[in-house]
């Protein structure tokens, strides 16, 4: 835990440098020069106006000198990195290991914060940082898993997005080279999750943990993918009063019915009536 909070400050940090990377990369503008100024008036930050979350909340959320609002996209990201950041060395302690995550959780928020504003996956993001993460992955713990689950799981989605272009982009494509360049032989598992948010947990408040995790059956390119999820607990939270805690089971399956692989993933999701959609009557 110590580690995690040495880690956290530095992090946050770099978030604030993430929130530059976002807002000019997809205008194919420099991330070094100029420096950071408001994207409405041009004004130059004061350093003070470009301290991480704290800026953003003593100014309210507007610019000093033009008064235009601030996304809070901004202080998302920068906690987002830190707490991502701060995790990983948490999980794999002081190793290659931790450096190779955050590096990957890093390079998803700001693809994550990118799509949000742009809805686009820009290449000169992902496709770098995929082959970095597929060489570290590969250096680190030898094996052809890392290539086969980058080209497995970007090949499955691809033969998604020229069968139904409609409902799949390309972004998808690069994002899930990027998934099974880190991921191996587990994306699947990703996979599986990110089709069950819009039903199971899109308004969860966190993911609490994954158990049971067994892949029974390959996947590979140009399979369907089907997944379903049954919830098998929940309960009330006792530091929560306004969320539960519940349990689910999501099964995946081919197109031929059989089962490629299964997992429970707890989350906190907040009681009807008391998501943040709720409150403002979204």
């Amino acid at each position: 835990m110590t580690l995690g909070l040495v880690a956290f400050w530095p992090a946050l940090a770099l978030g604030s440098f993430l929130n530059v990377v976002a807002a000019r990369v997809p205008l194919r503008r420099s991330i070094v020069r100029p420096a950071s100024a408001c994207m409405t008036c041009g004004t130059e930050l004061s350093w003070y106006d470009n301290v991480p979350v704290g800026s953003w909340l003593v100014l309210r959320g507007r610019c000093r000198s033009c008064g235009e609002r601030i996304s809070p996209l901004y202080p998302a990201v920068e906690l987002a990195t830190a707490g991502l950041v701060a995790a990983c060395f948490v999980a794999f302690g002081l190793s290659a290991e931790a450096f190779v995550a955050s590096f990957f959780c890093v390079v998803l928020v700001v693809i994550s914060a990118i799509d949000l504003t742009h809805r686009i996956v820009p290449n000169r993001i992902v496709l770098p940082a995929a082959l970095l993460v597929l060489v570290a992955q590969t250096a680190l713990q030898p094996s052809p898993e890392w290539a086969l689950g980058a080209l497995g799981a970007s090949g499955f989605l691809l033969a998604a997005a020229l069968v139904y272009p409609a409902g799949m982009g390309m972004g998808d494509v690069k994002l899930a080279l990027l998934l099974g360049a880190m991921l191996g032989r587990t994306v699947p598992v990703a996979l599986m999750v990110g089709m069950s948010v819009t039903d199971v947990s899109q308004k969860a408040i966190a993911n609490l943990g994954w158990t049971d995790i067994k892949l029974t059956h390959p996947l590979f390119a140009g399979d369907t993918l089907y997944a379903e999820s049954e919830v098998i607990d929940k309960r009330e939270s006792s530091s929560r009063p306004g969320a539960g805690i519940v349990t689910v089971k999501t099964i995946g399956l081919n197109q031929d019915g059989k089962v490629v692989g299964t997992f429970n993933r707890t989350m906190l999701i907040a009681k009807r009536g008391h998501s943040v959609e709720d409150k403002v009557n979204y």
